[in-house]
């Protein structure tokens, strides 16, 4: 984590509670809500510490510890079974995390509706400097009035400047009500601290104005608002200083020191901070870079369940455990109280797992040993396992939320393609563990110092995630004509420039402590280049086919050698998820049949040999200087939506695929 002492002021945000107070006043002009977000949008982009951008203002989502006091409103809270993913949690952030819970929501039979008005996801305005629109005034939010009257109209909620006369200059100048918007700029650094623009440090070069203790700013801008384009002015002094002085390498000596600062959590770093800040936009896409893991739910073995069920005693008892954990039958009587289904185990099942829950803690060095070790393939692994398994049947319902059906091979098909599976439903579990800013974590070695936390305690009881369900596709590659295919390209000089542009871009872009690993064992293996392109090509080309968006879909590839001490695997899942629905409609699923999936694969393959922007494309290697991560993909031919691929279109090579102009004899397919 990144600091190890943090200062932070002991109120907790309850957003919720000032509706309460203002509903027995029988008051209507401070609404709480202010919007809403679908659950994945709100784990991926706009988690805790991200900024939002709202119809009038932004804010940002606050830390865990403040989602407590909406969970008290309710008498128990929801727990997602998952234990593969929380083992993986545990890794990261501690053994201390016993459960995954979902985000404070809850479904509404109509618009209407009151069901769930008494949850959601705090949040606090930030950035708290703005900017009036009729007059350019910048000052912070206690200058401006809050309105949000509407149940309904969230984005009508609004600050305003209530007597705004205008720009001068102006004739017929009145008092009239103005809205105000966030001003844009913000300092973070790459421990992850995000602060407020110090506007008047700043205008008066690090002084205070020598005309008055409050001066009078403004924020002008008439250029479009590109960049660092505004000029911040003092009515009070009558000083100037553009923005443009803050931004790059120039700037260093000019901006202050970092002050440690983390919104999300009301904190601040108490030993400050020593990184250099820099200039951000409120907009900019590496403010906010979320730390994910997310597995597909399989049915679990009877040691898995077992072993399970430690983590789910300390979830449903909490500190009752410590407490009474020597008495089986009081234990007993508690779940049985709290409706949990651990009450139903015999005595010597129950026994075992007060002790799995009661088991010490692992020490920090331990636990940074656990991480350094760690790898999110481990996390593939069992999946891939059971998906070389024959479904029971067809459609077979699993409790996990897993319905598979063998398909068969089209005569027509790729030979290389062995296997295929109908993934008729699939439950996909999402959490998220903290974030980083300006680099996101990938990036980085030092994970550990680098991610910044979503709670104030640096050893959380419980982490957030998400549900989603839907259904997909499964295409195994066959692992012979695989490995004979991956070592003849290791030796070409194809992947040798992609291997140095590699190095360069991990030597350009990783932090310092990474210098001590070798880029080689970052570098996907040829067959991951290989499976990751199919699985592009596959989507562009099912997206046309199945009724959803090429955005809708999304990739799990399974490609790792037998060197890494497991078994090889060269396969692809295509799937649709959604996180706020029971289901998909099957236009995916449907594609698995025969002569569908080989209709779907030729075309795809054939779709792969040419590019509207070959011969450019068909012919792109990196060569030093460059470092790209990928040879012959574009937009126009292999690269997908953000939201579909799992490594930011990094790792794609049509070459790798089909034969194409200077690589013949390449290509897999070929």
């Amino acid at each position: 984590m990144t600091d190890t002492t943090m200062t932070y002021a002991d109120d907790l945000l309850d957003p919720l509670g000032d509706v309460d107070t203002a509903s027995a006043q029988k008051s209507t002009k401070n609404r709480a809500k202010v919007g809403s977000a679908r659950p994945s949008s709100l784990l991926y982009t706009y988690g805790p510490g991200s900024i939002m951008d709202l119809p009038q203002f932004t804010i940002m989502p606050a830390g865990l510890d403040d989602w407590e006091t909406i969970w008290r409103r309710r008498d128990g809270v929801p727990s997602l079974h998952a234990p593969r993913l929380l083992q993986a949690v545990q890794t990261m952030l501690g053994s201390q995390v016993s459960e995954l819970r979902p985000f404070p929501w809850a479904p509404k039979k109509n618009f209407m509706s009151k069901e769930g008005d008494d949850l959601g996801v705090p949040a606090r305005v930030f950035p708290q400097w703005m900017r009036c629109t009729g007059c350019d005034l910048l000052g912070p939010i206690s200058r401006f009035t809050y309105t949000n009257t509407h149940p309904y109209r969230t984005d009508e909620a609004r600050f305003e400047h209530e007597k705004c006369y205008g720009r001068a200059g102006k004739t017929n100048r009145k008092a009239r009500r103005r809205p105000a918007v966030p001003a844009r700029y913000l300092l973070a650094c790459a421990d992850g601290h995000l602060d407020e623009f110090p506007y008047t440090w700043w205008v008066h070069h690090g002084n205070d104005c020598p005309k008055a203790e409050f001066p009078v700013l403004k924020m002008v801008d008439r250029t479009g608002g590109k960049g660092a384009s505004a000029t911040i002015s003092c009515d009070s002094c009558n000083v100037r200083r553009p923005m443009n002085e803050a931004q790059g390498e120039a700037a260093r000596g000019k901006l202050p020191k970092c002050r440690g600062r983390h919104p999300h959590l009301n904190a601040f770093a108490a030993q400050g901070c020593p990184m250099p800040v820099r200039l951000m936009l409120v907009g900019a896409s590496n403010l906010w870079f979320p730390a994910t893991q997310s597995i597909i739910v399989m049915p679990q073995s009877r040691a898995e369940a077992v072993a399970s069920r430690g983590d789910a005693l300390k979830a449903a008892l909490g500190d009752q455990l410590a407490q009474f954990h020597d008495n089986v039958a009081f234990v007993r009587a508690l779940l049985q109280q709290g409706g949990s289904p651990l009450a139903n185990l015999s005595d010597d099942d129950l026994s075992a797992a007060i002790t799995l829950a009661m088991a010490p803690a692992l020490s920090d060095e331990e636990l940074e040993e656990q991480r350094r070790a760690f790898d999110p393939v481990d996390l593939l692994v069992p999946e891939w396992r059971y998906l070389q398994r024959d479904p029971i049947g067809n459609q077979h319902d699993d409790p996990s939320g897993l319905m598979l059906s063998g398909r068969a091979l089209d005569p027509q098909l790729r030979p290389q393609i062995t296997r295929v599976l109908a993934v008729d439903k699939l439950r996909k579990v999402n959490a998220v563990l903290g974030f980083t800013r300006i680099d996101e974590m990938e990036r980085v070695s030092d994970l550990t110092s680098r991610l910044v936390p979503l709670n104030r305690d640096r050893r959380p009881r419980w982490a957030v995630a998400t549900e989603d369900r839907g259904e997909g596709i499964f295409l195994q590659l066959d692992e012979q004509a695989v490995d004979a295919w991956e070592r003849t390209t290791v030796g070409g000089e194809i992947w040798a420039d992609h291997r140095a542009a590699h190095r360069r871009n991990f030597e350009r872009r990783y932090s310092e402590t990474a210098k001590q690993v070798d880029a080689d064992e970052r570098l996907k293996p040829p067959r991951y280049w290989l499976v990751h392109t199919f699985a592009h090509v596959l989507i562009r080309e099912m997206a046309m086919q199945c009724g959803y968006s090429a955005a809708s879909l999304s990739e799990r590839i399974y490609a790792w050698t037998a060197d890494s001490g497991r078994e090889p695997a060269a396969g692809l899942l295509i799937c649709t998820t959604a996180s706020d629905s029971d289901g998909t409609l099957g236009g995916l699923v449907q594609l698995s049949e025969p002569a569908r999936l080989e209709q779907v694969v030729t075309s795809a393959l054939e779709r792969a040999g040419r590019c509207s922007s070959d011969p450019v494309c068909a012919h792109r290697t990196p060569k030093d200087p460059e470092d790209f991560l990928h040879g012959a993909a574009c937009h126009c031919c292999a690269m997908a939506s953000e939201t579909s691929c799992e490594r930011a279109n990094r790792f794609l090579d049509r070459r790798f695929l089909v034969d194409l102009p200077g690589a013949v004899g390449l290509g897999f397919f070929s």
